[in-house]
């Protein structure tokens, strides 16, 4: 990791648990763009596309309450939508293959402007469940029907049944109030990322919370076995994601979760080997594309095997 920082080729938190235990945990580089801050373990980094697990969980929760069926059409809990949403299920907002075109990101301003946007959705790009798309429309349509069946805002609701069950004490969802220990983004020029638009379901966090996260899915604490098999289904194609980003299963049991996430110049990464009880967090606000070459080094590590340091 010191060899990863002096190479320029990561700035940001690590951790390492094996057995349940953290076995390593350490901090490199700065907390804000002008390097005048040192990141302590303390910070919270966002962790871009790794939020999306919190809405899909949500929705799994619901359905065991029995509040929703995957099978569930958008339109039974938004009917104002156009008549695709007769077509397009809960499940196919899980598995990126609803086939609603993402919404004109730049005439988005707050959340009010990605469901104007979302009504102004004539037609689907294919036929729900027939192909696969990764876009955002997914991730907003599932926050707003947990909205409409709980009746509470979003990031009210994972507060409240996620972070705060779990412990997830140093998580926080966007918008943001002028919080401590929040790392800024910024590029290799030493420019700051822009502010965040007050859009709902961002979620800045520690390498900790996100090891209690990770636990806590992996041993069924957050949603059942089989709850847990059905974030983890994805489209039949190379490279699609699942709710849970890359899920591997073995008679519908967790083998291994993968999952990262990119925002403006910050970079996330989740991975946890449920057999060899390993999980390996890396959390960056300088953005260098080597989190997946920094995490095989420190798998290579942990079994002994040769390894290699990112180089630029």
């Amino acid at each position: 990791m010191k060899s990863a920082y002096e190479a320029g080729e990561f700035n940001g938190n690590v951790l390492v648990s094996k057995n349940d235990k953290i076995i390593y945990k350490a901090s490199f580089g700065f907390a804000d763009a002008s390097k005048t801050i040192q990141l302590t373990d303390q910070y919270r980094f966002h962790l871009g596309s790794i939020t999306k697990e919190f809405s899909a969980a949500a929705l799994l929760q619901l359905e065991e309450q029995g509040k929703l069926k995957l099978s569930d059409p958008v339109s039974k809990f938004i009917p104002e939508l156009n008549d695709w949403a007769h077509e397009v299920t809960i499940r196919n907002l899980l598995q990126y293959t609803s086939g609603i075109p993402n919404v004109n990101w730049k005439s988005i301003k707050n959340d009010k402007d990605i469901f104007n946007g979302l009504m102004l959705v004539d037609q689907l790009s294919f036929k729900p469940g027939a192909d696969y798309d990764y876009n955002n429309s997914n991730l907003f349509l599932r926050q707003f029907i947990i909205e409409r069946i709980t009746g509470v805002p979003f990031k009210n609701y994972v507060e409240k049944f996620i972070f705060q069950p779990l412990a997830m004490n140093s998580s926080l969802m966007t918008p943001l109030d002028s919080e401590k220990n929040v790392a800024q983004g910024f590029n290799n020029q030493s420019v700051p990322d822009r502010a965040e638009l007050p859009i709902t379901g961002g979620t800045y966090t520690t390498t900790f919370d996100l090891l209690k996260w990770a636990g806590s899915l992996h041993s069924d604490k957050v949603v059942s076995k089989n709850s847990l098999y059905e974030l983890g289904q994805r489209f039949n194609i190379t490279d699609s994601q699942s709710a849970l980003g890359s899920a591997k299963f073995e008679n519908k049991k967790l083998k291994e979760h993968s999952h990262d996430g990119r925002a403006g110049n910050f970079e996330a990464l989740l991975y946890s080997d449920i057999e060899t009880k390993v999980t390996i967090i890396l959390l960056s606000n300088n953005y260098h594309g080597k989190l997946f070459e920094i995490s095989e080094a420190i798998n290579a590590i942990l079994k002994n095997e040769k390894f290699k340091i990112p180089q630029k």
